[in-house]
């Protein structure tokens, strides 16, 4: 395995390899990498001829009050993981390179990235968005691959992706889960035993609102009061039901929405979210028996 650390050394790489008509798979990460991670350089690997991963944490997409400094940084054992699986280049620029001495351009991409995350973290999205395009532009993928627990920002970068005509097919990976069902997360590694068991609140609250999706409710109202009820012992940012193209409120569910939950479990900032569409259940009469929820 390659380890880059500037955009010229990984265009000259992502040239000489697409000048031999390979396919390049990429996937971005902040590093401390977990299987989650591990399940997106799979699929690249398995999808692309040579496949990039990098490890940038981004100084853009933090407020001052947040975990910049905190955040995990394992760069030995990322790049360990890495290797192991089989990825062809490490790419990991420093804050320097990727912004100079009086840096001051920055992607903003408007509408689906209002509401939830951009509520209490107006400044994430401009950054992710600036960071991400930085890394496209270096490593010239075919492919990105991003999972879905960060749902917002997938749908906000194949937004971007789509309106700057980059050319970038974006590949969205199911959520992977610990055993007992908390999502993956790096910042997982904060929590202590006793909040660690309080965060479970979140997979159970999502499995419940999604048995009563299953069960054929379609109001978002009745759906996010349920979620509520299980996160009364932790500190709540958002619970949503959002269209699941443009993240924007929903009242009815009617079309393929997200079920959103951001939540603090002490310090700690955590997201989970599940994927519906009522068209699923068309073929099960017994929970839509009336034929206009379904489009023929």
């Amino acid at each position: 395995m390659i380890i880059l650390k500037n955009a010229e050394d990984m265009r000259s790489w992502s040239s000489s390899q697409r000048n031999n008509g390979f396919a390049i798979g990429f996937v971005p990460t902040m590093g401390a990498l977990h299987e989650g991670h591990a399940s997106l350089m799979r699929s690249s690997i398995a999808d692309n001829n040579a496949s990039v991963l990098s490890i940038f944490v981004n100084p853009t997409q933090f407020a001052p009050h947040e975990d910049f400094e905190l955040y995990p940084r394992t760069f030995d054992d990322d790049c360990a993981m890495a290797e192991n699986l089989g990825i062809d280049v490490l790419y990991a620029p420093t804050a320097s390179e990727m912004y100079p001495i009086n840096y001051s351009t920055y992607v903003n991409v408007g509408g689906v990235s209002e509401g939830l995350c951009s509520a209490s973290r107006p400044h994430f999205y401009r950054g992710v968005c600036t960071v991400v395009t930085k890394l496209f532009n270096a490593i010239m993928p075919h492919r990105a691959y991003f999972g879905q627990k960060d749902a917002q920002q997938t749908a906000v970068i194949r937004r971007m992706v789509r309106d700057l005509d980059m050319g970038i097919k974006i590949i969205e990976m199911p959520i992977i889960r610990e055993v007992d069902g908390l999502a993956m997360s790096s910042r997982n590694k904060y929590l202590s035993v006793k909040n660690r068991e309080k965060a479970l609140a979140i997979s159970k609250a999502l499995d419940y609102a999604s048995e009563m999706l299953t069960s054929g409710e379609s109001d978002a109202s009745t759906v996010i009061s349920a979620v509520l009820g299980f996160l009364n012992n932790i500190k709540v940012d958002y619970v949503s039901l959002v269209d699941a193209d443009t993240m924007h409120p929903v009242t009815k569910i009617e079309k393929s929405v997200v079920l959103a939950v951001a939540a603090y479990v002490g310090e700690t900032r955590l997201i989970d979210n599940f994927k519906f569409d009522p068209k699923t259940l068309c073929e099960d009469s017994s929970v839509f028996p009336i034929l206009e929820k379904c489009d023929k």
